[in-house]
């Protein structure tokens, strides 16, 4: 099988990338390479890609229009994940544009790319943060999600939306999958894992905001792999007792559907840290601070659609996936 994986230097998108070239698929890389965190750890993500049967890599802006468009009629992948955006909460504050040049303007792209050139499957990336102001645990699918606290979230939802109008309109196939914290190997050093593990390590000082009460679904990078795999085989339908008359946000009378891909079971901020702290042998300084603008205090994923349409869920531990991180972390830093 082609496959064009967008953000293929990235956290999520190199472990993908892999994931598909180990069973014998080809792999069309897309990336851009920008510079939100250390660039050095995306090229060293893609020097592991570069080289392999099966991989060509191709430095492009989502935002290219015409680069994008000649990618696709080049290529002609089969089907399509797409990775690739502006990532971070906080960092939308700062900087919105880069979110809507990335994310709204970039998707179009891979969207009107993908309609013109026959793409029988597009895989798309959304967020837990889409969930915003909800409050009834866990998040579900099958929730309204009319309420975003940042500028990200609320770009990921437009993307939902986006790629739900193509499949309307153009019959394009789209599956939606919301990441809940995704961490592990070769993550991303914005994340707080990253930063708690560097920070302890040199003895510094680490910021644990919300006073650490704060819960989220960590998901460890090779159960959100499985998911997108899975997923991205399995081609989304129409459902045929959809109404619009009570729709339901997570599928569609178009070929689209929405899951969630998380642990299942939210870890309390302070119990992440202690895991950090036990898998580094040494105990943290900590600096308690309030929550930030645009966080939520916590995330739950429901993943019964996940189960029962794709027989999957993810299951690997925050204390083996901890360890598996700081385990890598030594090896690359160290």
């Amino acid at each position: 099988m082609r496959f064009l994986v967008t953000g293929a230097a990235g956290f999520i998108g190199y472990h993908t990338a892999k994931a598909l070239l180990d069973r014998g698929d080809q792999v069309i890389g897309l990336d851009n390479l920008n510079a939100y965190y250390d660039v050095s750890l995306k090229e060293a993500r893609l020097e592991r890609l570069q080289g392999r049967d099966g991989f060509e890599f191709h430095k492009l802006d989502l935002a290219d229009r015409s680069g994008i468009a000649n990618l696709f009629i080049e290529a002609r992948p089969a089907r399509v994940i797409h990775l690739a955006a502006q990532a971070g909460v906080r960092y939308s504050l700062e900087n919105p544009h880069a979110y809507i040049d990335s994310n709204i303007v970039g998707t179009l792209n891979i969207l009107e790319g993908c309609r013109h050139t026959g793409v029988e499957h597009l895989v798309l990336a959304s967020s837990s943060s889409v969930y915003g102001a909800n409050t009834a645990m866990p998040f579900s699918v099958h929730q309204n999600v009319d309420h975003p606290l940042s500028l990200y979230a609320a770009s990921k939802k437009a993307n939902e939306l986006m790629a739900h109008t193509y499949a309307h309109l153009y019959r394009l196939p789209v599956t939606a999958l919301r990441f809940f914290t995704v961490y592990g190997p070769w993550g991303r050093p914005d994340m707080a894992y990253f930063i708690f593990t560097r920070k302890i390590l040199a003895g510094q000082p680490i910021d644990v905001f919300n006073n650490g009460t704060h819960a989220r679904d960590f998901t460890f990078i090779d159960d959100v792999v499985e998911g997108i795999v899975r997923t991205a085989d399995k081609i989304a339908e129409p459902n045929p007792a959809w109404s619009g008359a009570h729709p339901d946000p997570a599928t569609s009378a178009a070929p689209y559907r929405v899951y969630n891909i998380g642990n299942n079971n939210p870890v309390e901020l302070m119990q992440f840290i202690a895991c950090i702290e036990k898998a580094i042998g040494r105990e943290a300084k900590k600096n308690f601070l309030p929550l930030q603008p645009g966080d939520v205090p916590k995330t739950y994923a429901n993943v019964d659609a996940l189960v029962s349409d794709v027989g999957f869920k993810p299951s690997t531990s925050i204390e083996v996936g901890i360890a598996r991180f700081v385990d890598w972390y030594r090896s690359f830093y160290c």
